[in-house]
């Protein structure tokens, strides 16, 4: 019998900024820097626009982890967008932790447009953090 956290293939949900974090994905595409098929991009206007709810009705709705892609600090196109976003995710990692999922399913991280590399590099970093974590225990089967 395989070993269940060996054959799980998490579903992650990476909420990025159309300037950013959507452009670095486009970058990473352009580069041939390949990362995992198992991310889901949902594209937002500003990281500064992610609500707490968005969150958490990711995992509610099946993603075993979630990761926001900002703009670099100082470089906001809504000028403080994405410090609003580190502020939500820093609550929002306290509130994981409280569920028992744990805030390692969570994270931010600030990149360029022009960095597909570290776009592709931080997909696969996650996909495997949270693969050795395991499937979201709150996942309806």
């Amino acid at each position: 019998m395989p070993d269940v956290k060996t054959a799980f293939e998490p579903e992650i949900t990476a909420f990025v900024c159309q300037y950013c974090g959507d452009m670095a994905a486009d970058s990473a595409g352009t580069m041939h820097a390949a990362y995992p098929a198992n991310i889901k991009i949902v594209r937002l206007p500003c990281t500064g626009k992610l609500d707490l709810l968005h969150i958490l009705n990711a995992f509610e709705y099946g993603a075993d982890g979630v990761y926001i892609v900002a703009c670099p600090l100082g470089n906001c196109h809504h000028i403080d967008g994405n410090r609003a976003a580190v502020r939500r995710v820093a609550y929002a990692k306290t509130l994981l932790d409280e569920l028992k999922l744990g805030a390692g399913r969570l994270d931010l991280f600030h990149i360029t447009a022009a960095q597909g590399d570290q776009f592709a590099r931080i997909a696969t970093e996650m996909t495997e953090r949270i693969r050795a974590l395991g499937p979201n225990p709150l996942r309806k089967l």
